[in-house]
């Protein structure tokens, strides 16, 4: 990536999660914008969300990014209308990370077991 799209991924992540934190009720699934990557015409930005949740409530915060997502960036283009001339396209993703960390410490735990 461009030095000019890293700050623009930067700036959308930081902006993303304080809209998302707003949009979320407290007693709702905890979201975080874990990464945002920016294709280089600036046209669409891929946004990773972490949801800390049942499975559901995975699956269902995802499913209303995506149904939400042009009411998001509206909010989104009134925050940063000044740097852009043209807001990007935003794509919901989960963020699978933890979940895969986990599956490499559960793995990591038997060959422990297995070598004692």
């Amino acid at each position: 990536m461009s030095i000019r799209t890293e700050k623009v991924a930067s700036l959308l992540q930081q902006e993303l999660g304080m809209i998302l934190e707003k949009e979320f009720p407290r007693g709702g699934p905890i979201l975080t914008v874990v990464e945002v990557k920016v294709t280089a015409d600036l046209g669409i930005a891929k946004v990773y969300v972490s949801v800390i949740g049942s499975a559901k409530e995975q699956a269902d915060t995802i499913e209303y990014l995506q149904q939400e997502k042009k009411n998001i960036r509206k909010i989104l283009s009134s925050k940063i209308r000044h740097h852009f001339r043209r807001i990007p396209e935003l794509e919901f993703y989960q963020d699978r990370l933890y979940e895969k960390a986990d599956r490499i410490e559960q793995l990591l735990k038997e060959v422990r077991k297995e070598q004692e």
